[in-house]
């Protein structure tokens, strides 16, 4: 649990990154916890929604995959597909894709890392909404420092979930590899949004996800 001043500096720090995502035409929110930020994202999924998701810790750290299979949604669960290929196809035309971020600078830039492309593909094309669910422990000073958390703390800790073998594996932190294991393919960086109304980012004052 937060200590009362790094809540308030987060809390603080979550509205400047909520106005930087409306100058880039994207929605921010606030949530003061997990329990809050369940709340805001349900309320954004229209019940008969088809959703889903690519990898998010932070997205399943909230509880809200069970929420959705709980409740009146057609939630894709690729886990339960024997076809991955088709279930990530299904993620193009889903009304609502749900990730988090690798980082995001304090004036609303986001930055993604993906191996198969399949999460960072969905985010810049393809579903109707996005919804992102982004921990406090994501936020960076600017875009360089966003870069080096993505290629620094979220690689690394993700080779290790997945069990790779890559440098970053070995030393905690980013070789610029070219392993057969890497999952540094792909980055995005989501800086502005020309469909208003598509991408929607829940801060949550808590430490969420790499």
């Amino acid at each position: 649990m937060l200590d009362k001043n790094t809540f308030k500096r987060n809390e603080l720090l979550a509205q400047k990154v909520i106005k930087g995502l409306k100058s880039r035409n994207m929605t921010g929110y606030y949530a003061a916890s997990k329990e809050e930020a369940l709340k805001l994202a349900l309320d954004l999924i229209p019940e008969g929604s088809s959703v889903t998701m690519g990898g998010g810790e932070s997205v399943h750290a909230i509880g809200l995959p069970a929420a959705l299979k709980e409740g009146n949604y057609n939630f894709i669960d690729r886990d339960a597909y024997e076809d991955k290929r088709a279930a990530m196809l299904a993620a193009y035309d889903a009304d609502v894709f749900l990730s988090s971020a690798n980082a995001i600078t304090e004036d609303g830039i986001m930055v993604n890392i993906d191996g198969n492309a399949n999460r960072v593909s969905a985010i810049a094309q393809g579903p109707k909404k996005v919804l992102f669910i982004v921990g406090m422990n994501k936020v960076c000073d600017d875009l360089d420092g966003a870069m080096k958390r993505a290629r620094n703390v979220a690689a690394p800790i993700n080779v290790q979930r997945f069990g790779l073998n890559t440098p970053c594996a070995k030393t905690g932190s980013c070789a610029d590899c070219k392993s057969a294991d890497t999952i540094c393919c792909q980055f995005l960086i989501t800086r502005y949004s020309r469909h208003e109304g598509r991408i929607h980012v829940i801060m949550v004052n808590d430490a969420l996800g790499f």
